[in-house]
């Protein structure tokens, strides 16, 4: 039996309501298994903790506190699960299975809420349910994505991007939520070097020595040398090699059609995409309920489901928590890794660093 003092301490963040998060969250901090990965503080409103013990039809052992410090003290002298309520959002005033913006506006002031935690020092790292975007941006987080608005909230102005984590591969791409046709434009010699970078420290930090990284090609076939377009020529290639020579371990581009068959048979650790379906259908296809988003270069560890909000099957009570649990497995692990690294060092002074 593992001492409950010695794990990491996870806030859990239920995502958007008008999803399955709640159900999720109430299936994960009710795990006996998981009770043996991390301690939990749970970060929103009471009344929608309610709503989601009651889709799960579970009664997890919840004790409502005010903050981070009553969070803390919950912890060291009981076995019950801290609820930091910020009483911000009553579930009779909206629908399930809908966006809502006003949903949306409360769940980025929840999501602030538990990086204050982490600033404080009272947690470690941040697994969050599946958020509704567009219902963030409506409400007023003026964010593609949540990763964004993460790195803004902390005034982050170093590399980050986002990781998708499954069977032990670590996905990544050089643009992410933009338009097809942007993502074209954004395909440079510099955002590919940047995630190449990131993608190494990243797994390293993970505990992946010298990381063995494939990059995707952009075009059909690879381009076939030129009759489908010449970025890999051009652009792709010889910036592939020129980070293989300053000791990164890429290779490519290969065609993206099969990359990522090689990665998962064990040839490579990481595969770089260009853009965000090209790795999300290939690694939702592998595994739909398994797969983590972290994201990387963040002083925080942030991690969370690969799926969404599940708007078909909200209410129903049959919300499958495997990608959630691997998202706080991953969480737990970055967190250790990240104190042993940095010998305890605050996430303030972390911070400060990186500005």
């Amino acid at each position: 039996m593992i001492e409950p003092a010695s794990l990491p301490t996870i806030a859990l963040v239920p995502g958007d309501p008008t999803g399955i998060g709640p159900e999720l969250t109430a299936r994960i901090i009710a795990s006996e298994d998981m009770g043996q990965v991390a301690r939990f503080v749970v970060v929103g409103d009471s009344r929608i903790m309610d709503l989601g013990c009651s889709q799960a039809g579970l009664s997890p052992n919840l004790e409502i506190v005010s903050d981070g410090q009553a969070a803390q003290d919950v912890l060291r002298r009981s076995d019950r699960i801290p609820l930091v309520d910020l009483r911000n959002l009553d579930p009779s005033t909206f629908a399930l299975g809908e966006a809502n913006p006003e949903v949306g506006a409360v769940v980025g002031a929840t999501l602030e809420a538990a990086i204050g935690l982490a600033k404080g020092g009272f947690v470690d790292a941040i697994t969050f349910a599946p958020l509704n975007k567009q219902a963030m941006f409506q409400g007023g987080w003026k964010f593609p994505d949540e990763h964004k608005l993460f790195a803004h909230l902390m005034e982050f102005n170093g590399l980050f991007s986002e990781m998708n984590v499954l069977d032990g591969r670590w996905m990544t791409r050089v643009t992410s939520h933009v338009s097809l046709r942007e993502a074209i434009d954004q395909i440079t010699p510099d955002r590919i070097r940047d995630a190449l970078i990131l993608a190494d420290r990243t797994m390293r930090n993970a505990g992946i020595d010298n990381p063995r990284i494939a990059v995707a090609a952009l075009n059909p076939h690879g381009g076939e040398g030129g009759l489908f377009g010449r970025e890999e020529i051009d652009v792709i290639k010889p910036t592939v090699e020129e980070m293989a020579l300053k000791g990164i371990n890429c290779h490519g581009p290969f065609p993206s059609d099969t990359v990522y068959l090689k990665a998962f048979d064990g040839q490579f650790d990481s595969v770089l995409a260009m853009y965000h379906d090209q790795g999300q259908i290939a690694t939702k296809l592998k595994g739909f309920n398994r797969g983590v988003t972290v994201t990387a270069g963040l002083p925080i560890v942030f991690t969370t489901p690969a799926h969404g909000t599940a708007y078909d099957i909200v209410g129903k009570g049959i919300a499958d928590p495997g990608a959630t649990a691997s998202a706080v497995r991953l969480a737990a692990q970055l967190s250790r890794r990240s104190r042993t690294q940095s010998g305890s060092r605050p996430v303030q002074e972390a911070l400060t660093a990186t500005r």
